[in-house]
């Protein structure tokens, strides 16, 4: 397996993705044309990110004529976890100010509840917590760090969404030949895009 990955706070997206793409393709020694799908996380995540992920993914899939297959990104983040000793997995994203993107899995990584954006409080994940130990991962579990002190959370803030798990969990799919709509597919935004305008 070939990886190129690249973490950054700024918005690169559009000046590194295609570059990336032709290098790790080559990196694997590996035409275009033997590519049997591509693989793209759905979501939720940075408006901007999602846009051009997907819609570079969309125009390899169109050119090329092959499946694409999608991956909800809190899904993804959440297996990395390869530990033992936590009872509940929480991939947290980043969202604003107090805000983050979060899904609740077991200790088995099935998922327990549904995607949410919600406000971190000193309340948050309690239900969790009063059930056994729990994991808080991602960009967003910097957040709870201060918010939430009781002894039964953990937390790996350093945590990001990976294209090597994103593979893992693609591949099972493409064997199920569970595939998207490349025309009418669209990333799960989870909340409408809002144009922050700058003070004057």
């Amino acid at each position: 397996m070939a990886l190129k990955e690249f973490n950054s706070p700024n918005y690169s997206h559009s000046e590194k993705l295609h570059v990336f793409i032709q290098d790790i393709v080559a990196k694997a020694d590996l035409a275009f044309s033997d590519l049997d799908a591509v693989a793209v996380s759905k979501g939720p995540g940075s408006y901007t990110g999602l846009r051009i992920g997907v819609s570079a993914s969309k125009g390899l899939c169109f050119s090329l004529d092959i499946p694409l297959i999608s991956i909800p990104t809190l899904e993804s983040m959440a297996n990395q976890y390869k530990g033992e000793g936590v009872d509940f997995i929480i991939p947290l994203l980043d969202a604003r100010r107090m805000e983050v993107y979060s899904e609740v899995y077991d200790r088995n990584l099935e998922k327990v509840r549904e995607t949410r954006a919600e406000i971190v409080e000193a309340d948050s994940f309690k239900d969790y917590a009063a059930q056994g130990k729990v994991l808080l991962m991602g960009s967003g579990a910097a957040k709870c760090i201060d918010v939430l002190g009781n002894q039964k959370f953990s937390f790996e803030p350093t945590l990001v969404p990976s294209a090597k798990e994103l593979s893992i969990l693609s591949y099972k799919k493409l064997l199920k030949k569970d595939f998207e709509d490349v025309a009418y597919f669209e990333p799960f935004y989870l909340k409408d895009f809002i144009l922050q305008q700058k003070k004057v």
